[in-house]
């Protein structure tokens, strides 16, 4: 798809086109050069995943390129799509101490990415599983969560069954994320890499409470991994939700993943996009890749709040997305039963609470895409407590049942980001490990 759409957009991204070139190797080697080598870093308190990032930078400044991969995949391993995906100038990034003396921290994403893409080339297989347990786990979804639980038991010499709702695995990598973030099939070449250990099956087109229960699995494994993130879509509980031309946000991300046709036109059309997370942002500026005439992202509070980071708000308003803040859809017009424009109430702050003003504005448009978050699918969870619309874990990640843990999108243990759920799902796997050596 081109990525070109008229003069006001002539740099404009493409789905076939990196969002930000790679790292040469004497780029990578020159901003390795940048690292202070920090006792008690920062930035490896602010990974999710805890990645020893001073080390594998000096790994790559003394020419280890593959030695620095094996340290990143060991602590993340989808290190390769965080290193494209993870919102870094939040986390390790920003706790670089370089900020404080250069206004500019080190490069940690794209050095992480340098590292890992090499390894990947080379078809290395760093890790080596450890001797049979006799012992078989069933995981249930194939996202980040579910698939860094697998490795990490499979290379403590468990069985694992990966059980996985759609077509691939990969989860939100593989259908959740702008193409231009994943470009040349990263998240199943990611995958594959991951599958390459041994002792992992995955089974495609099987969901959690229509093909298969949790009772089963109970019986027919030591232990269950849920990792089946947040399938439900939220609504807008507004008139006109129902016209042709409105459409889920993810829906529109996941059939550009696929190369397929969205669920709604977007050559030539003015969309209007509600919500301010990543998810809205990718799904504005897709749309644009895609050939939308015209794309606003409406957010009922201000840019502050947006769950979108500042540099993905810069991102959209580069590539010609227009923010409107202090906006919350009230209906949706439509002509002949489809989409015409979009009733907006003007919102403002009284009293720490978020109220309407009473004041509206309408924008036409012909698409409505919804990105106003997530929520947990209840299908299939007999007998787990849940709490604030997320699976019920402990400290260890162990569910109300026995032998069963959750991890990821579906329970609550930080943002919802592919680092957080592998952390997630690795720290399940050593609670598994424990509960099945018990």
């Amino acid at each position: 798809m081109s990525g070109v759409n008229g003069a006001a957009h002539s740099n404009q991204l493409s789905l076939e086109r990196d969002l930000v070139s790679p790292f040469t190797a004497l780029q990578a080697m020159a901003e390795s050069s940048r690292c202070l080598y920090c006792y008690e870093a920062a930035c490896v308190t602010a990974c999710p995943t805890a990645i020893d990032i001073p080390g594998f930078i000096r790994k790559i400044g003394t020419g280890n390129v593959k030695g620095a991969a094996r340290t990143i995949l060991d602590a993340n391993i989808m290190g390769g799509t965080c290193a494209r995906a993870c919102p870094t100038e939040v986390l390790c990034e920003q706790a670089c101490v370089r900020n404080k003396a250069e206004a500019e921290p080190v490069l940690i994403g794209r050095l992480q990415r340098y590292a890992t893409d090499v390894l990947f080339k080379a078809g290395v297989q760093p890790f080596t599983r450890q001797a049979p347990t006799g012992k078989h786990v069933a995981v249930v979804g194939g996202g980040p969560a579910g698939l860094a639980c697998a490795h990490r038991l499979a290379l403590l010499g468990h069985e694992v069954t990966v059980f996985e709702a759609r077509a691939k695995a990969g989860g939100l990598n593989e259908y959740g994320l702008a193409a231009y973030k994943m470009v040349d099939d990263f998240a199943q070449r990611e995958v594959d890499f991951i599958l390459s250990l041994g002792g992992i099956t995955v089974k495609t087109g099987v969901a959690l409470g229509r093909d298969v229960t949790l009772a089963q699995l109970r019986q027919d494994h030591d232990a269950v991994f849920l990792g089946i993130g947040l399938a439900g879509i939220n609504t807008l509980g507004v008139a006109g939700e129902d016209l042709a031309g409105v459409a889920d946000a993810v829906d529109v991300i996941a059939a550009l993943r696929q190369r397929a046709a969205p669920p709604v036109a977007l050559a030539g059309r003015r969309l209007v996009v509600i919500g301010g997370g990543n998810t809205a942002v990718d799904a504005a500026i897709q749309s644009l890749c895609a050939g939308a005439a015209e794309v606003t992202m409406a957010y009922r509070r201000g840019t502050a709040e947006m769950g979108a980071t500042g540099h993905e708000q810069d991102l959209a308003r580069t590539q010609g997305v227009v923010l409107r803040t202090w906006l919350a859809p009230r209906e949706i017009l439509g002509t002949g039963g489809a989409v015409s424009g979009i009733v907006l109430e003007r919102m403002a702050m009284d009293a720490g609470r978020l109220v309407g003003t009473g004041e509206t504005v309408t924008i036409p448009c012909d698409v409505v895409l919804k990105a106003v978050g997530q929520k947990l699918a209840p299908g299939g969870l007999d007998g787990l407590v849940l709490a604030g619309g997320r699976i019920q874990v402990d400290e260890t990640l162990a569910t109300s049942l026995p032998g069963v843990y959750a991890g990821g999108d579906c329970i609550k243990s930080g943002e919802d980001l592919t680092v957080q759920s592998v952390a997630d799902g690795k720290a399940a796997a050593f609670a598994i490990d424990a509960y099945l050596k018990a």
